[in-house]
């Protein structure tokens, strides 16, 4: 059995600045162990918290049912009008983040704007709209239509860039913008 040489020469004999990573790391983790205050032991000391919240979910208590399912029914409905709003503006910020279509100035800094919108954690969006628009399902709602317009818009320019470039010269020659 061969191995293939670029194999070889990155997984071969560990020279000096493999050693040199690894003792930065391991540095950079020393450092910080004091800084993130890690203290394991507090798992084990605190573990009879732990335990009585683990607890306090058994048995179930559904007493409260009719509340339940109102909640339950007003997330479906955050996540309806976050979608049905990321879905009205993804599909024209898709096509203007299509790089076959659309110049580079317009796309490029769009994609950027939909890039972050795609790697802010919905969570972070929700806590800056509960400080804009107050508690409750409005700020869900803005927080899920500004994250997932950045995923729909993402689907929408690549399943653009996707389409084949001889209709769109085609329908270039004949004017077309």
């Amino acid at each position: 059995m061969t191995t293939h040489a670029a194999y070889t020469q990155v997984a071969g004999k560990p020279n000096g600045s493999r050693y040199l990573g690894w003792g930065l790391l391991l540095a950079a983790l020393a450092w910080a162990w004091h800084g993130a205050e890690m203290n394991p032991m507090a798992l084990v000391r605190d573990s009879s918290n732990m335990a009585t919240f683990a607890a306090d979910f058994f048995p179930p208590d559904f007493r409260e049912w009719r509340s339940y399912l109102k909640e339950m029914l007003v997330t479906i409905q955050i996540a309806l009008w976050g979608t049905a709003l990321a879905i009205v503006c993804s599909i024209p910020l898709g096509i203007l983040c299509a790089e076959n279509i659309t110049p580079w100035w317009i796309h490029l800094p769009l994609r950027r704007c939909m890039d972050a919108f795609r790697s802010i954690n919905e969570m972070v969006f929700a806590m800056l709209f509960v400080v804009a628009v107050g508690l409750g399902p409005f700020a869900g709602v803005l927080a899920l239509w500004i994250s997932t317009t950045g995923v729909l818009a993402k689907l929408f320019a690549e399943a653009v860039e996707a389409i084949e470039p001889g209709p769109v010269e085609g329908v270039r020659a004949t004017g077309a913008s």
